[in-house]
């Protein structure tokens, strides 16, 4: 069996994001969320994903930006490793479904760790995908 297709959905609008992403992950994708331009642009950057939705009403997000992320002209041109990390830990973020004690144990770091890189990074509840866990894990 082949692995499900990896999308990334890039939408502000939660109600908006959860309906689509509710749609695709029914479908049997794996989809990365987020509202946030800068974290979908950097998620893009590191690569990985066979489709991208991307709401057009996202003022600051640049179709230049957009296309240079999707498509970089030089692929193999170093990034900060700020940026590195921070694109490593979305798309693992995305990985687990949200759950930050499974990302923890993958990055190979503690969960306290995580959630100050998570703030450091600024990600938020829209930018850092969650879904309710019965463990009640936050």
């Amino acid at each position: 069996m082949n692995a499900p297709l990896h999308l990334a959905v890039v939408e502000r609008h939660l109600e908006r994001r959860r309906l689509i992403v509710d749609a695709l992950r029914a479908a049997g994708l794996r989809v990365f969320e987020t509202g946030d331009s800068r974290v979908a642009v950097e998620s893009l950057e590191a690569g990985g994903f066979d489709a991208v939705v991307v709401s057009l009403s996202l003022p600051e997000l640049e179709a230049g930006v957009l296309r240079a992320a999707i498509c970089p002209s030089s692929p193999g041109s170093p990034v900060s490793l700020d940026a590195a990390e921070r694109a490593h830990i979305a798309r693992t973020l995305s990985h687990t479904g949200g759950n930050r004690r499974q990302a923890a144990l993958v990055l190979g770091i503690s969960r306290s760790t995580l959630l100050h890189k998570i703030r450091k990074y600024g990600f938020d509840d829209s930018a850092a995908p969650r879904h309710p866990r019965a463990d009640g894990d936050d």
